[in-house]
């Protein structure tokens, strides 16, 4: 990672911030209503009714 940040700026001068994020399951475990939410989902994933799709295809459909 150092190295193509190096060749990405050169000889530049940059700083970099490292903050500490909420991990994107710490956030859909946060509340009840979302732990029941993603269980459901994931209940409903298990017995077949999911809809494969690309990323691409979720963006277009869901994104506009």
């Amino acid at each position: 990672m150092i190295r193509s940040i190096q060749e990405a700026f050169g000889d530049q001068d940059i700083e970099i911030t490292v903050t500490a994020q909420r991990d994107d399951t710490e956030f859909l475990l946060s509340t009840e209503a979302n732990r029941k939410q993603l269980y459901e989902s994931m209940d409903e994933l298990a017995k077949g009714k999911g809809v494969a799709m690309s990323v691409a295809e979720l963006q277009a459909k869901y994104l506009r």
